[in-house]
């Protein structure tokens, strides 16, 4: 097994303290529970410390490199010794799993992820496969015995460096496709290598170790983009830059039709509903999943697809809120068969989610939740959009019938004029509500998301990107919208019955995943409405919990 020599930047007996020890394995014992060290450990880190640690679930092993050391690097530059420790990190995992990091008779690959202390999905970077190279990617097909698996992890790894790490999609990097056979992978990997010299000026590195400090280097500068910057300023989180990075073995949910890749909530964030949510594709990657461009199946789906993975997954996610008390968002992979569990966070919700589950959880004696810090949790802003969200379904009533239907992400209604590019909407006045009307999103899409009175996607699934955002921020959003055929200059059905021009108005009902064009005719004013009959039965659990507040301010 080949571990890679020590550098000679720093000697090895010379590194800073400060550095080796803002460095920690996912079982490193801190002396307190690691989730509450999101600050030092970024939320990703944190979750997979205590996944691994306190919970002992099924985690691919790594470490974590802290979000002071991000500070660090943005005020100084690479610090003096990181890569000494990196190098004895990946050499401690490479012992751990029996194999190298560079080995190119068994290659061990890493995934790099960030890691914010405050949650932003989708905001940083990541990059998946790292170590492979010419020489790796042949060992790793030898040792797999699948060489279309290895090569289809060399393709998508060369993507990911360019588009993340040199900062360039080259011109002709070309739609993101499976491909059939080793013969035409192979010739991909080459078309991409030469288009990524051609177009970025420089090659993908074929050593490891550059490659690995390149995306550390590339999670840290991301916490500064304008992605990012965005999604600060919409959810209020200051200015500080600085993310933990996550090295981690990579497990493969592209290994055939028994691997898949997959995002699962504990419960429905868009209505607190006691029921698994999310989707999962088979033979894929966890980027496939949330990107949505690929039609994901629901996560239910697993229970027939791989009856054995989802027993364990499902008994996971019941561990995880169970221990957290709180709805979670989790990422997992499985690898031929084997259930890996590769994140958790506490989920984005809905207010009227926020306020069913958390009346929910403080009513089971088994959870660690009481009805004082339920009430504290759902804040009365959260209350009063919990209360605005269910009397507007009620008064609400469309006349027509939508001219499309796709999945109702983010509930609530919204009226806006349509629009089709992410930087139109962040153009646009305040006063000008606008609805972002997208084939699909990305994160670069987030400075118009931020701004918009709703989203609407023609493809994506439930955990895609535009989802996990729009619930986030309370917009209402409609997913996957696949009678709807969009492109930059518009969108039409595909019957061909209707179009939606720029500036068109359109309505959107995040719940339904209805859209119509025009504005939203209703058939009462909310006025009009017996508000606590409404309540009593849509959300009797926003009614206990005011009665709640009530009591603990008495």
């Amino acid at each position: 097994m080949a571990i890679l020599p020590p550098t000679t930047d720093t000697p090895a007996t010379a590194v800073p303290s400060r550095v080796a020890e803002s460095v920690f394995s996912f079982d490193h014992d801190h002396g307190v529970p690691a989730r509450t060290l999101a600050a030092r450990l970024g939320g990703k880190g944190a979750g997979l410390a205590e996944m691994t640690t306190a919970l002992q679930l099924p985690v691919p092993p790594g470490f974590t490199i802290a979000v002071d050391v991000c500070r660090d690097y943005l005020a100084n530059g690479w610090p003096s010794g990181l890569t000494e420790v990196v190098r004895r990190h990946c050499a401690a995992l490479g012992r751990h799993l029996g194999r190298g990091f560079g080995d190119p008779a068994d290659p061990l690959l890493l995934a790099v992820r960030s890691g914010a202390p405050r949650s932003m999905p989708g905001m940083l970077d990541t990059v998946l496969n790292l170590g492979l190279t010419p020489q790796t990617v042949t060992g790793l097909a030898r040792v797999s015995g699948d060489e279309r698996f290895a090569w289809d992890c060399y393709r998508r790894f060369i993507r990911m460096y360019a588009t993340t790490v040199l900062g360039c999609v080259p011109a002709d990097l070309g739609p993101d496709n499976g491909f059939g056979d080793v013969q035409r992978l192979r010739a991909e990997v080459a078309r991409l290598r030469e288009a990524v010299r051609t177009s970025c000026g420089q090659d993908v590195p074929d050593d490891p170790a550059v490659q690995l400090r390149a995306a550390i280097e590339a999670v840290f500068r991301s916490c500064g983009s304008q992605r990012a910057t965005a999604y600060r300023r919409r959810e209020k989180l200051g200015d500080e830059l600085a993310t933990a990075v996550n090295v981690q073995a990579m497990v493969f949910g592209n290994r055939g039709t028994r691997s898949g890749t997959g995002v699962v909530f504990t419960r429905d964030p868009s209505t607190g509903a006691d029921r698994r949510y999310g989707d999962y594709l088979s033979c894929a990657q966890g980027e496939d999943v949330v990107a949505g461009t690929a039609r994901t199946k629901s996560i239910d789906s697993l229970a027939t697809d791989l009856p054995a993975v989802w027993s364990d997954l499902d008994a996971a996610l019941d561990r995880l809120e169970r221990h957290y008390a709180d709805i979670c968002d989790v990422e997992f992979t499985i690898e031929q068969g084997r259930l890996w569990v590769l994140q958790t966070r506490i989920g984005k919700r809905s207010a009227v989610a926020a306020v069913r589950a958390a009346v929910e959880l403080a009513e089971q004696p088994d959870i660690p939740l009481t009805r004082q810090e339920a009430v504290d949790r759902v804040t009365p802003e959260i209350r009063v959009s919990a209360r605005q969200a269910v009397l507007a379904a009620a008064s609400a009533r469309c006349r027509d019938e939508p001219i499309a239907t796709g999945l109702g992400a983010s509930p609530g209604r919204a009226t806006g004029r349509a629009v089709f590019s992410s930087e139109e909407a962040a153009d646009t006045d305040e006063n000008d509500p606008v609805v972002l009307i997208r084939a699909e999103t990305s994160p670069e899409d987030v400075p118009g998301m931020a701004v918009s009175a709703g989203i609407i996607t023609g493809t994506g699934g439930l955990v895609s990107h535009a989802a996990v955002v729009a619930r986030g921020w309370g917009l209402p959003a409609v997913v996957g919208a696949a009678d709807l055929l969009i492109d930059p200059t518009g969108a039409r059905t595909a019957d061909g019955r209707f179009c939606i021009a720029p500036g068109d108005e359109v309505t959107l009902d995040g719940s339904t995943g209805e859209i119509w064009l025009g504005g939203d005719p209703e058939s009462a004013g909310a006025s009009q409405l017996d508000e606590h009959a409404i309540l009593a039965e849509s959300l009797p659990e926003l009614l206990r919990l005011e009665d709640w507040a009530r009591t603990s301010t008495r």
